[in-house]
């Protein structure tokens, strides 16, 4: 039994068991601790909320500011000097900036426009699937739930093709840092580097336009002045960065807990039409993005009887509130039939003005992703169930998700 004390040392140093399995330490901090005071290595006061009604309330209160900027001290000691001029977008911003930096890219995203995608990532989907090998046991990941969501808002971004691979590394290197020298400049490298490379793409696209969001972006700041050079610079890596990587995980995990779960795979494959309520169940059930990004108080404020003092960060765990007692009836288990499995009663993509801009995409992808996936491969396994799922175990990583995923396609016998 986990106390209330190995629980708040495990989610502040982010322990390797914690990382493999957050969920008891999240149930005994939403019971005991549900506005948890913490110590992370960065050094900055920090309170976490796990409990589903502070985390929805906390996601839209204006009084915990998303502008980074404005606890530049506490952001130089998490993030490092070089993140800053990657970090001038609608993310770490509030009203008025984030207003409107999000309107200049919001109809990139909505509904309609991403349903007109369609054609195109089933095609992404299938060429993947054409090139992985039926009988033998592969990573799914690098195969397959990676390259989708890269191509996808590589295309949309106006990315060459070329330069995917590159645009995976970097991102994956931003991603996946831990607090260390060795960490921080390999960290400090890769964005850099894609700084460089997307100032340099913007140039490109100004010499050379095509029909991409991109170039319709670089159109914007140079004749309407909507955003600043480098916020124009920092929008497209925000873009390629989130818009790949949370996708990604999520097919990853949403696999995983398919093949673990053959009742639940079982009813998806009789039903196709539940491909979406299940999508929504599988984001909250164990979503790809564990905490919402850092916002700090801008004054004192109060959830479930805890001052958090002006000045602190706040943390709010997503996967905690996604299984909430409270709000979701036996919320540990995996049921795609759930009862109002509606959009949004989850938490996976966010709440409040900063809900994510890219969650009709994701959900599309990942729709198309399982449903080809499992139609095409309905014998699909776990290469080796009884080794049990690999997860990230990087301190303070971005991202839940798999380390790798080994499959079968089309097992033999």
């Amino acid at each position: 039994m986990t106390t209330t004390q190995e629980a708040v040392s495990a989610a502040e140093r982010c322990t390797p068991g914690f990382r493999r399995d957050p969920h008891p330490v999240y149930a005994q901090l939403r019971t005991a601790a549900p506005v948890c005071p913490m110590t992370p290595p960065h050094g900055n006061e920090t309170y976490l909320i796990t409990r589903y009604e502070d985390a929805r309330a906390a996601l839209a209160d204006p009084r915990l500011s998303k502008d980074m900027y404005g606890a530049m001290d506490a952001y130089r000691r998490i993030f490092g000097d070089s993140s800053v001029a990657l970090d001038d977008n609608m993310l770490n911003s509030d009203a008025p900036k984030h207003t409107r930096l999000r309107r200049l890219v919001n109809s990139a995203f909505t509904p309609r426009r991403v349903q007109a995608l369609r054609p195109r990532i089933e095609e992404i989907v299938r060429e993947l699937l054409d090139e992985c090998p039926a009988r033998e046991p592969f990573d799914l990941l690098p195969a397959f739930a990676f390259p989708l969501p890269i191509i996808v808002i590589c295309d949309l971004l106006g990315v060459p093709a070329q330069d995917r691979s590159r645009m995976q590394h970097l991102s994956t290197t931003v991603a996946q840092t831990g607090f260390g020298a060795e960490f921080k400049r390999a960290q400090q490298q890769a964005e850099e580097d894609l700084h460089a490379y997307f100032t340099q793409l913007i140039t490109a696209k100004r010499q050379h336009p095509g029909d991409d969001l991109l170039s319709a972006l670089t159109e914007v700041r140079d004749n309407a002045g909507g955003l600043t050079e480098n916020e124009l610079v920092s929008t497209a890596f925000l873009l390629m960065f989130a818009g790949h990587k949370t996708t990604a995980y999520l097919i990853g995990n949403a696999v995983h807990h398919l093949l673990s779960h053959p009742a639940q795979l079982r009813a998806l494959r009789e039903d196709p039409e539940l491909i979406r309520a299940a999508v929504e169940e599988l984001v909250r059930y164990d979503g790809s993005v564990e905490s919402a990004t850092f916002r700090y108080a801008t004054e004192d404020v109060e959830y479930s009887g805890t001052r958090i003092p002006k000045g602190a960060l706040v943390q709010i765990a997503l996967t905690s509130a996604n299984r909430d007692p409270l709000k979701f009836e036996a919320p540990d288990e995996l049921d795609v039939t759930r009862p109002g499995n509606a959009q949004d009663a989850h938490l996976g993509f966010g709440h409040g003005s900063h809900y994510c801009l890219g969650a009709p995409l994701a959900r599309l992808e990942t729709q198309l992703a399982l449903t080809l996936l499992f139609e095409r491969f309905p014998r699909m396994a776990l290469a080796d169930p009884a080794g049990g799922p690999r997860w990230l175990e990087v301190p303070f990583p971005a991202f839940r998700g798999l380390a790798e995923l080994p499959v079968v396609l089309d097992p033999v016998g």
